[in-house]
């Protein structure tokens, strides 16, 4: 079964793609954390940089720049832009 639409993770990205925020799948407290942070659906992000493949990533969200843990990326659902 392959599906042309699956779902994409922030962790997924490179860095220099875009993306648009499309679910946020985590417990109370990260959900609240990022929510803070200005990470909400519909909002769209690009990456900045990224370290090695389990390094932080450099988001940026609007004129906002975020350091992201993998395992924090691995929640947030996008689409690419």
């Amino acid at each position: 079964m392959h599906h042309s639409h699956h779902m994409q993770f922030l962790s997924e990205l490179k860095a220099g793609q875009q993306a648009v925020i499309s679910a946020i799948e985590a417990e109370e407290s990260l959900f609240h954390r990022l929510s803070a942070l200005g990470f909400r659906v519909g909002k769209p992000l690009s990456i900045m940089r990224r370290a090695s493949f389990n390094g932080p990533l450099h988001v940026r969200l609007g004129t906002t720049d975020v350091i992201l843990r993998v395992t924090e990326a691995d929640r947030i659902q996008i689409n690419a832009i």
